[in-house]
């Protein structure tokens, strides 16, 4: 079976081109921004950008591609300039998705800024109530696990739970990023550990909600907090971890994508994806 494997790809030049640096490094799937990650606004996408993007997919015999949305924006913060900055931010990346035919959108649940948990978490729910009602059925929004820093909900899978409670299971999934479950304190670097991970995850989430992965060694400890991305088998997950979770048969079907970095010419990429496919076998 020919996993789903890739890395996040760069658009420079335009959309499209994330194509030819997917099938450069091997990839079967990929993960790109449809906008400047660091910046609200963003330039409309023409017909022709759209179309241009959509014949280089299926042209490239790549698979699933995801999206993830822009950095700035916090659902949970409790300035309400932000906030609502945030949803349309957020809005106009689902509509940019389904313009693409992209189906899936990757996000950061949001930091509370001090109010608290709770509060931060019912914030970032009356926004995907607001959202969802004004965005297209077909693109979904997977909620990425964080590592927990600070006041960043999603560091806690019970946060993720609570988060999909409720709401229309076809519009929402989970991102499982193993850097942000390891240094949030789910130690990946045993067979054990990855078990009881799993386990956890499934009581408070449940499984059947992981949509896609981002492979990413940890540079920091686990439990750390501090989310440091590292080459695979080179930080603190190691080789183990990464080996239990390509070997993982209720894993196989879902697209796993790096976010390792990527070397002086992107050779990094190839050299990672090698790797899992060995630690596959």
């Amino acid at each position: 079976m020919n996993r789903l494997l890739g890395a996040h790809v760069s658009v420079a030049g335009g959309l499209d081109r994330a194509f030819a640096h997917g099938i450069e490094s091997g990839c079967t799937a990929l993960q790109i921004f449809t906008k400047n990650a660091s910046r609200w606004q963003a330039k409309p996408l023409s017909d022709a950008e759209a179309s241009a993007f959509r014949q280089a997919w299926q042209e490239s015999g790549i698979g699933p591609v995801m999206a993830h949305d822009a950095y700035l924006i916090n659902l949970a913060s409790p300035k309400e300039v932000v906030w609502k900055k945030s949803k349309n931010a957020l809005r106009d990346e689902l509509l940019r998705c389904a313009q693409i035919g992209v189906t899936d959108l990757v996000m950061h649940p949001g930091a509370h800024l001090g109010t608290g948990e709770e509060a931060g978490l019912e914030r970032i729910r009356q926004a995907f109530r607001e959202i969802l009602a004004e965005t297209p059925q077909e693109v979904r929004l997977l909620l990425e696990n964080t590592a927990g820093q600070g006041s960043y909900l999603g560091g806690d899978f019970a946060h993720l739970g609570a988060l999909l409670e409720g709401f229309d299971e076809q519009r929402f999934g989970v991102c499982f990023d193993t850097c942000h479950a390891h240094a949030a304190g789910y130690d990946l670097s045993t067979k054990e550990g990855y078990a009881q991970t799993m386990t956890e995850f499934d009581r408070l989430v449940g499984l059947e909600k992981i949509k896609a992965f981002h492979l990413n060694d940890s540079l920091k400890p686990c439990g750390s907090k501090v989310d440091r991305h590292a080459h695979i088998g080179q930080g603190t997950i190691g080789r183990i971890g990464f080996s239990c979770l390509m070997q993982d048969q209720r894993f196989f079907g879902i697209p796993m994508v790096l976010e390792t970095p990527k070397g002086d010419q992107d050779e990094m990429d190839l050299v990672n994806l090698t790797l899992l496919r060995e630690l596959a076998e």
